[in-house]
């Protein structure tokens, strides 16, 4: 599950990463307002997005650049 905004730049980064290595993900759009995202709250600790729960590793986390760097480590082609 990813957790994004509309016309987020930072969560596009995550939804290309997850487009290049083919991963099925559903997304969903989460409140504008920081102060109101508390469904991010519950699942990462923070209100910031993007936001993913990877269900095939239980791993959750925030902040674009690590959800990418993850991905390549997890999914890449090294990986």
């Amino acid at each position: 599950m990813l957790y994004r905004l509309q016309a987020c730049p930072f969560c596009e980064r995550v939804v290309r990463t997850l487009n290049e290595y083919d991963l099925d993900y559903q997304s969903r759009f989460v409140e504008a307002t920081h102060s109101k995202r508390d469904v991010v709250k519950r699942i990462s600790g923070k209100r910031t997005v993007p936001a993913i729960v990877d269900t095939n590793t239980g791993v959750t986390m925030s902040e674009s650049a690590n959800i990418v760097e993850y991905l390549d480590n997890t999914y890449g082609a090294e990986a």
